[in-house]
């Protein structure tokens, strides 16, 4: 079971923009994640390597937490609002609720729920 402290050190670190070192920090070895209901990635490895190549493809990122988090035993939710750049110029704003499983003081399992109608809601520089 995370303490809040533990907990508010991930969104700290993810706020700040190190999303492959919050993996390679608060993930277990084993961790597993999931978009909506599609297939899981596993591995702490595997997520840090899909996590940095996601990063490639944009310019900039921008993550907050929108609270409350919700913290029962080992299970936390966190919604979450990013605001992806691309290397175009477009902008992307995606919310989303990140369902987490911990154990200790790691994450074990994460799965994502988001309205995938909001991946085509980009904007491109002239409309911005």
């Amino acid at each position: 079971m995370p303490s809040q402290a533990r907990i508010d050190q991930f969104i700290a670190q993810v706020e700040q923009g190190d999303h492959v070192e919050a993996i390679e920090r608060f993930y277990h070895p084993e961790a597993s994640m999931q978009e909506n209901f599609s297939a899981p990635r596993v591995g702490r490895e595997t997520l840090m390597a899909h996590e940095a190549q996601a990063l490639r493809r944009v310019r900039s990122v921008q993550s907050r937490c929108i609270g409350p988090v919700f913290a029962n035993g080992d299970r936390v939710v966190i919604r979450w609002h990013f605001r992806f750049e691309g290397l175009d110029g477009s902008i992307l704003e995606l919310e989303e609720l990140a369902y987490q499983q911990w154990r200790g003081d790691c994450i074990l399992h994460e799965q994502f729920f988001y309205d995938p109608a909001q991946l085509r809601a980009q904007r491109t520089p002239a409309e911005t």
